[in-house]
């Protein structure tokens, strides 16, 4: 039974009437075969309409090539005419998406050669994949003439050429195609498509790539078109506006000062070494050599529990236990210096204390979650010198 396909003729019609040629129980859903239909099923990237029939839902939209099949929720009455309803916002998302899609993609073929190897409309973005790698420069160009061809405003056209005018077209493909092959001209690009699409380039609104990452011999793009791109642009300056506030600079300069905030967090960093540098150096001129030293040194991190320990282990040729509030509660920081191999002491602290955390053979550093201070004191100074 051949469907005729309102959707290839008139893509903006929401609404129609249609008879029920069957209807096939499909587990707990029903398949259901109408003389004609607006819902478009899944195919050529494209998702499916969704919307309702009679008084049921569509679920899924198939297609055999010639029959196309809803399954629905519910039964409808076979002989019966149905009225069926778009989901509209759903629908003119697509079309959105996929004539966005054909305007970026024949313009990055027109530019620098790339084929379109593969496309799906997914959420939240498209993904196209190209034939060939590509730069941000040349993804930024192909972007700003894609959004030229936008702005103009020109007709979209869907058609079937006949056999010898087929033959005498240039047109993208993604595959070979045999018989009749439907066209869509959008934006200076002519592609072999099935899907819907606008009636005008202006209605894309606006094409942005989201991101870009090499993928097989070309590029992965996702791609946010129409809506979708405002959506995109509005979170992503909402962003920014946030960024900006905390780094005080106005959008439009936010690198500077994100240099300038790296910079000054370098500077730090080095002060700090410097500091947790003569912390050590304090805590070795009065460690006692050949005794296990445990050391409180609060406001230290990983970094600077490891310099006291090294420091102090190093200078008294024992083990060294330095620890701080930090981890799963305890955060420690183990060194031998000559003392010889720690990782037997840190493993037997981890099963005392429920820690977790390793190292080498001349230091280990975690944390512990049923430790206090004392306690872990207490364990060092009868294990250290095992």
């Amino acid at each position: 039974m051949a469907t005729q396909k309102l959707y290839e003729t008139d893509a903006y019609v929401q609404e129609f009437t249609a008879a029920v040629l069957s209807c096939t129980p499909q587990g707990e859903h029903f398949a259901v075969v109408l003389d004609r239909t607006a819902f478009f099923p899944e195919g050529g990237g494209q998702p499916c309409d969704l919307g309702t029939l009679g008084g049921a839902n569509v679920l899924d939209v198939r297609t055999d090539g010639e029959t196309v099949t809803h399954l629905t929720d519910a039964p409808l009455p076979v002989g019966q005419t149905v009225t069926g309803c778009l989901d509209w916002a759903r629908r003119l998302d697509a079309m959105q998406q996929h004539t966005g899609e054909h305007i970026l993609s024949g313009t990055l073929h027109r530019l620098f050669g790339a084929e379109n190897v593969g496309f799906h409309i997914g959420t939240p973005y498209v993904r196209m994949d190209t034939s060939i790698p590509l730069t941000a420069a040349q993804l930024a160009e192909a972007e700003a003439q894609a959004n030229a061809a936008v702005r103009a405003d020109t007709p979209v056209r869907c058609y079937v050429p006949d056999a010898a005018a087929l033959a005498a077209t240039e047109y993208r493909s993604k595959k070979e195609i045999d018989g009749a092959v439907r066209l869509v001209e959008a934006g200076g690009d002519r592609c072999a498509c099935c899907g819907t699409h606008l009636a005008r380039t202006g209605e894309v609104g606006l094409i942005k790539i989201i991101s870009a990452q090499h993928y097989k011999a070309g590029m992965r793009l996702a791609v946010a078109c129409g809506q979708r791109a405002y959506d995109a642009v509005a979170a992503a300056w909402a962003d920014c506006e946030t960024a900006g506030r905390a780094l005080s600079s106005p959008v439009g300069n936010l690198s500077p000062a994100l240099a300038r905030l790296q910079s000054g967090e370098a500077a730090l960093r080095q002060r700090l070494a410097a500091l947790q540098n003569a912390l050590a150096d304090s805590y070795a001129a009065t460690a006692v050599a050949g005794q296990p030293a445990v050391l409180w040194a609060d406001g230290a991190d990983g970094d600077g529990l490891r310099r006291i320990a090294v420091a102090v282990a190093e200078k008294t040729n024992a083990v060294c236990c330095a620890a701080a509030p930090g981890g799963q509660g305890l955060a420690y920081a183990l060194a031998g210096g000559a003392a010889g191999d720690v990782r037997p002491l840190c493993k037997a602290l981890n099963a005392a204390f429920a820690g977790r955390g390793g190292g080498k053979p001349a230091f280990c550093q975690g944390s512990l979650a049923q430790a206090d201070f004392t306690a872990l004191r207490t364990f060092i100074q009868n294990h250290g010198q095992e």
